[in-house]
């Protein structure tokens, strides 16, 4: 199903949103931006209010009847659901690479993640209270991966979901919908998709009972606030720190912090945006960034998800510039229409800089010197988002001792951002 360039479009113009087991109906049609090009290649449903609020009603009957009480086939659905991903894993990944800009592989791994989740909520243990009907509403920077990490725990438990994907990025949920059409009864996974009201009267519906929620600060408020009286979930903007001590290795802890920071071009939630070195290893640290960010270069680089956040990152690095930030690395910026910028490194930059006290959610990484371990950890600790957070150094002692006083969601020892799918789960 492609136009015979590679490109989904023949797909994407087939594409129906999933109510009830079934096409739904849809009033009208919406761009999707390839943000490797920055232009409309595909049109994606806008889902009507009535057909929004049959999906609901059908995952509130489904709830209510016979999904709740059968845990042995819930857990037969959720492996039949990670076999379908994994068997339609190449037609899953062009879609998400065409809308959200990765390269195949990683959208190839995304595809995996997810199915991941859902065999391991299929074949471990898992002592949840089913919620009711769920409203699982994604991000465009993991499409699959982030969705599949709610809605696995959800169905094992024994809720059902209605699923609205960001609107940068619906035609991978869309098919997953309908791939999975044949191994779910009616009404357990509706997915809908449309512009942004389609996710307020989502989460404002009177039989929604939980709303699992990743994305801006901002829109997360929005979330809270029409959520009242429900159970909810906000997984937000990240500023995560690192923290280097005077014993870490510059080089290996250059590498790690590298792979985390640069993962998803920076678009991750919970990686690496902020690091503090002590004043003796900031030369090789930044110089070891810099290699490894010129090594790299335009291999591999996928462009920024959207024309909004390419403009934010942009002007946080001239920001950053406008306060005497090194600029040490810029590397990999193909002349090209498309939304791409350089993996950039910037040294001698400090608090105070927006890059630094905002989630710059792409490819930049702040380097900040430290003359004293009590005031980086101080420092450290102020953003107010701060899910994740992580030390390196070769004394295990002394690290465990400095990540003891950071204030953070989950710390890690040596490395940044792994979870695997025994973490605690956004919803239920």
């Amino acid at each position: 199903m492609s136009d015979g360039t590679g490109s989904p479009l023949g797909l994407a113009a087939e594409l129906t949103i999933t109510v009830d087991g079934a096409a739904g109906d849809h009033d009208g049609e919406f761009g999707v931006i390839d943000p490797a090009t920055g232009r409309v290649f595909a049109m994606a449903p806008e889902t009507t209010a009535e057909a929004l609020d049959t999906a609901v009603t059908a995952a509130d009957r489904v709830f209510r009847t016979e999904w709740r009480t059968g845990e042995e086939s819930r857990r037969a659905v959720l492996g039949a659901i990670a076999d379908t991903l994994m068997a339609s894993a190449g037609e899953l990944a062009g879609v998400l690479s065409s809308e959200q800009g990765k390269s195949r592989a990683d959208a190839l791994d995304e595809v995996a993640v997810a199915a991941r989740y859902a065999r391991y909520y299929a074949e471990n243990p898992a002592e949840r209270e089913a919620a009711g009907p769920v409203a699982v509403i994604t991000p465009w920077s993991f499409p699959l991966s982030i969705a599949f990490a709610s809605i696995a725990p959800a169905l094992r438990s024994g809720s059902t979901v209605v699923w609205k994907p960001s609107p940068h990025t619906p035609l991978s949920a869309l098919l997953a919908g309908e791939l999975l059409r044949s191994v779910l009864p009616p009404g357990v996974l509706n997915v809908v998709s449309g512009s942004d009201p389609l996710g307020a009267r989502l989460v404002a519906h009177p039989l929604v009972r939980e709303i699992g929620f990743t994305g801006s600060t901002a829109i997360g408020s929005k979330v809270a606030a029409l959520a009242a009286g429900k159970r909810l979930t906000l997984d937000l903007s990240g500023n995560d720190p690192v923290l280097l001590l005077d014993d870490a290795d510059p080089g290996r802890a250059a590498e790690r912090v590298f792979a985390a920071a640069f993962r998803n071009l920076g678009q991750v939630c919970v990686g690496p945006k902020r690091v503090y070195v002590p004043a003796s290893l900031r030369q090789p640290f930044v110089e070891a960034l810099t290699e490894l960010a010129r090594a790299a270069g335009s291999g591999g680089l996928a462009p920024i998800g959207t024309r909004a956040q390419f403009d934010r990152v942009a002007d946080l690095v001239a920001d950053a510039r406008a306060h005497q930030a090194v600029v040490t690395a810029c590397a990999g910026k193909p002349d090209s229409l498309g939304y791409f910028h350089g993996r950039t490194i910037l040294a001698d930059v400090t608090d105070g800089v927006r890059v630094v006290d905002e989630d710059q959610f792409g490819p930049v990484l702040p380097v900040i010197t430290y003359h004293d371990i009590d005031d980086a950890v101080q420092r450290a600790n102020v953003s107010s988002y701060r899910p994740g957070a992580s030390v390196f150094a070769t004394d295990p002692d002394r690290a465990l001792a400095v990540a003891g006083r950071l204030e953070a969601g989950t710390i890690w020892l040596g490395t940044h951002g792994t979870h695997p799918p025994e973490d605690p789960a956004p919803v239920r």
